[in-house]
């Protein structure tokens, strides 16, 4: 038996019941892409039911459902005007429930999305705020005067254009939105508003559900002031006028914290172990997430978009992951993701023209070997590269402002593709909301399915070998070379030691397998007798 097929044979332990997340491996699934049931070519929440057998056999720990919250879908969900409805496009709260049963029956966990910043403008909470200065919500959003020149009260920008104050004759003032005008921005530092969200959490939290990803948290939470944010005086290519600005009194307040701790509090309530994580973005993000997980009476985890954003793959940028966390005492745990449906698919981002199957199967192994959680995004098992979307079918706010600047969000949100000879590749029996690229339909699952050489395949294998090595799972990480393209790595705990040695360039770099060493698993390896080939990754072990 070679060591390939030892790997492939590998069993996986099970979890403990406490800290299943430690190390765990999460897949991102986007509702509105993974399987439409009732033919409106949106996914819904039984299609997501009917696949869940593919997503267990990968062998992750957990899913990441993004919202199916009641919305008007002005940013797909992100937008809420229900934070305890099932939208009617996703199906309803007993979808969810057979969800939620059907997920832990096959040992999966299940963490939804929380949107604490802001909701929609159609919320309830918001039409009443609007109404007058005095109703019972008035001060649940951000409401200021106009200066005396009738301009909004601070220079602050929106992410997706513009600045971050609407005005409204209602109440003869602005609102703050840090996303679009339709996105109005919550009072969070409010007791009150922060008890309805709890409330809102406990909703779900009773349904079974194992943990949140709080959405753009540090953006929840306001300079009361309103301060101006002063501008950027670094060079660099500026796309929005929100990158003019260093947001310093606008989002990042140091409240943030104590909400933190009592929504931790409301967790720690429930039986089991749950678990949260925040996203964090923006130039102070490495402090903002150790500040939020930092301790027992905080978040678990976080992630940034080091590896979201980034153009290029070097040796030199996965070293900075291990240095932002280099575990020390009353560290949190981070997570870790390439891909998801914010940024670009990772491997357009950084094949530069390479095989596209040998580069999506290199960063795959790269990233289940990372210290920390990771997050694989639906069809990154599959390789699938960043979907072609014209002009005319973009639908994402942020895509269609900045085109063609951009790869925009559209192209990651595009449909999964499930059956290469039926219509939209088995997504749906009409037109979806996005359209197929027909690159995917050749990359479909069934298609997968039948080769044991696919990327689904060395997915399922290299998920098994980190399930089955505490050194890959929970083991710390040191980073050992970052030159001349090659990467090399240690993974290790006191019983478990993992050698990693990737070349993340186009040429062959010079290196072999050290004395001592053999290797457990390993993608366009080569011979491995004095080089290592181009997108080639390798994992070993003593003996």
């Amino acid at each position: 038996m070679n060591a390939r097929d030892a790997a492939s044979d590998l069993q996986a332990p099970v979890p403990s019941a406490r800290e299943w997340w430690r190390g765990a491996v999460i897949y991102q699934v986007y509702p509105r892409s993974y399987a439409d049931t009732n033919g409106d070519g949106v996914g819904d929440l039984p299609g997501i039911t009917a696949h869940l057998d593919h997503i267990a056999s990968l062998g992750v720990d957990a899913i990441w459902l993004s919202p199916f919250f009641t919305s008007p879908m002005k940013d797909f969900g992100y937008d809420v005007a229900d934070y305890v409805g099932v939208d009617p496009i996703f199906g309803t709260i007993e979808d969810f429930d057979r969800l939620i049963a059907r997920a832990h029956a096959l040992g999966l966990k299940i963490i939804i999305d929380q949107v604490y910043a802001h909701t929609s403008d159609e919320h309830a909470w918001f039409q009443e705020s609007r109404r007058d200065r005095t109703n019972p919500k008035a001060d649940w959003y951000v409401w200021a005067d106009a200066k005396p020149e009738g301009s909004p009260p601070s220079n602050w920008q929106s992410v997706f254009g513009g600045p971050a104050w609407t005005w409204d004759a209602r109440r003869g003032q602005y609102y703050m939105h840090n996303f679009l005008n339709s996105q109005p921005q919550l009072n969070t530092s409010k007791p009150e508003v922060q008890d309805a969200l709890l409330d809102a959490a406990r909703f779900w939290l009773d349904r079974g559900v194992d943990g949140f990803r709080c959405d753009a948290l540090n953006f929840s939470m306001h300079d009361p002031a309103l301060t101006d944010n002063p501008p950027v005086h670094t060079p660099g290519k500026r796309t929005r006028p929100f990158d003019f600005q260093q947001h310093i009194h606008n989002q990042s307040q140091p409240e943030i914290l104590d909400f933190l701790t009592r929504l931790r509090a409301l967790i720690d309530s429930y039986d089991g172990d749950r678990f949260m994580v925040a996203e964090v973005v923006g130039d102070r993000s490495d402090e903002e997430m150790k500040a939020y997980t930092e301790g027992s009476d905080r978040l678990q985890s976080a992630y940034g978009f080091l590896y979201l954003y980034a153009d290029r793959l070097t040796p030199d940028l996965v070293r900075q992951g291990p240095a932002q966390w280099p575990g020390a005492p009353g560290e949190g745990w981070p997570s870790w993701a390439f891909s998801n449906h914010d940024a670009p698919r990772a491997m357009s981002r950084w094949a530069e023209g390479r095989d596209p199957k040998a580069f999506a199967e290199m960063a795959l192994l790269l990233l289940i070997c990372l210290r920390g959680n990771v997050f694989v995004y639906q069809g990154e098992e599959l390789g699938l590269p960043q979907a072609e979307v014209p002009f005319e079918r973009l639908v994402d706010p942020e895509a269609i402002a900045n085109w063609p600047e951009t790869l925009g969000r559209d192209g990651a949100r595009t449909p999964m593709p499930w059956t290469a000879d039926a219509p939209f590749a088995g997504f749906s029996t009409v037109e979806p909301w996005l359209p197929v690229d027909p690159r995917h339909t050749a990359l479909a699952v069934e298609v997968q399915e039948a080769d044991p050489a696919s990327t689904l395949h060395l997915a399922r294998r290299l998920i098994a070998l980190r399930r089955a090595h505490p050194a890959l799972r929970l083991g710390s990480m040191t980073v050992l070379e970052t030159g001349n393209d090659l990467l090399l790595f240690r993974r290790e705990t006191d019983d478990d030691v993992i050698l990693c040695a990737f070349n993340l360039g186009h040429t062959p770099v010079a290196w072999s397998i050290p004395a001592g060493w053999r290797v457990l698993d390993g993608v366009n390896r080569g011979d491995l007798q004095a080089l290592l080939s181009p997108m080639a990754g390798v994992i070993l072990t003593r003996g």
